[in-house]
Formats: structure tokens, C-alpha cells, sequence
């Protein structure tokens, strides 16, 4: 594998995570019928950090949080080589008349917000769905899809590959940008 070349790291990661917080709290005040949804896997990684922040930032709201698995939603789950690993879906709520806050790390092609938005509608209908991205890569999309709050726009080819690090799992906060996609 080549080596990436870091677009974000620590500081400026927890900045862009603080800004769209307060963006959030912006539109969405103290969340009441409100809730935030992370998409499997990675996107809960983001929407887990970016729960966080909001809750210790509005202290007195609690903010509803579920993660969402879309596994066998997804238009290619019959065309894998490998058996498919679903992750678990927590939704303790429904969705209905909510507004909800659909969370993921990286919008690419849009095939992964089209399942969670399937996905999501066993829940209830939602008053409103808005789409937080960490990183877009607005150059690749295949459906009509876009973020309504984006942490950071990459612009890059396709064989490019976005890598979002995580402290917690892979020892820093950082965004790495691939020349070739990663293996």
C-alpha cells in the first residue's frame, strides 16, 4: 500500500468537529424532536464524537442517538466475494415526525446514504432528514446526494482513496488521502 498523505490531523480534526457541532446547535437549538443517526460502521465512529461533543456542549438536552446497519440494503451486497458481517442496529426510538440527522464519515458515490435512507424508513417517517459528512468527495457521486453539513470537501480522482483515523481505534484523529485505492 502507498502512503497517504494527512489532509486533517489532530487540532485542526477536533476544530472541524466543534464547527459542526455548532452548526447543529445552529439549526437544530436544544434537538428537541430531534435525532442523530449514525451510519454502520464508520459513520458511527464519527457520529459517537460528534454525540459527545453536543451533549457536553448542551449540557441540558439529551439528544437522541441511534446507529443504523445497512448491510442488505446496500445495491452490491449480492456481488461481494466474502460473506457480508452486518453490524447491530441500535434504534431505541422511532423516527416518526422527527428530524432527523443522518451521520456518516465520508459521502463518496451516495450508494451508502441511499441504503440508510431505505433503511430508515422501518423506523417511521421523519419529518425531515439532513445529512452530516465529515468528508465529502463531491467530484464522485454517482447518485444525487449531498451533505447538508460537511466537515471537509476533497476534490480527487477516482482511484483516490479518503481514510478517515480515528484515536480510539487507530491511535490518532487524522484524514489521509491515497493516490491509489487502499487494499
Amino acid at each position: 500500500m502507498n502512503k497517504g498523505r494527512t489532509i486533517l490531523e489532530k487540532e485542526q480534526f477536533r476544530f472541524t468537529i466543534d464547527r459542526l457541532c455548532h452548526q447543529l446547535i445552529e439549526s437544530y437549538g436544544d434537538f428537541e424532536d430531534t435525532c442523530l443517526i449514525g451510519v454502520q460502521h464508520r459513520g458511527v465512529l464519527f457520529a459517537n464524537r460528534i454525540h459527545e461533543r453536543l451533549e457536553t456542549i448542551l449540557k441540558d438536552s439529551k439528544i437522541e442517538y441511534g446507529k443504523l446497519d445497512i448491510t442488505f440494503y446496500r445495491d452490491d451486497f449480492r456481488t461481494r466475494d466474502k460473506p457480508l458481517v452486518a453490524n447491530a442496529t441500535e434504534l431505541d426510538f422511532l423516527v416518526e415526525g422527527k428530524r432527523v440527522i443522518l451521520v456518516d464519515d465520508v459521502l463518496y458515490t451516495g450508494r451508502t446514504i441511499v441504503a440508510a435512507l431505505t433503511a430508515l424508513q422501518h423506523y417511521g417517517r421523519p419529518q425531515k432528514v439532513e445529512l452530516l459528512s465529515l468528508v465529502d468527495r463531491r467530484f464522485n457521486r454517482h447518485l444525487p446526494i449531498q451533505a447538508d453539513y460537511t466537515g471537509l470537501t476533497v476534490d480527487a480522482l477516482d482511484e483516490a482513496y479518503v481514510k478517515v483515523e480515528w484515536e480510539k481505534i487507530d491511535g490518532k484523529d487524522r484524514i489521509l488521502l491515497f493516490s491509489n485505492k487502499v487494499k
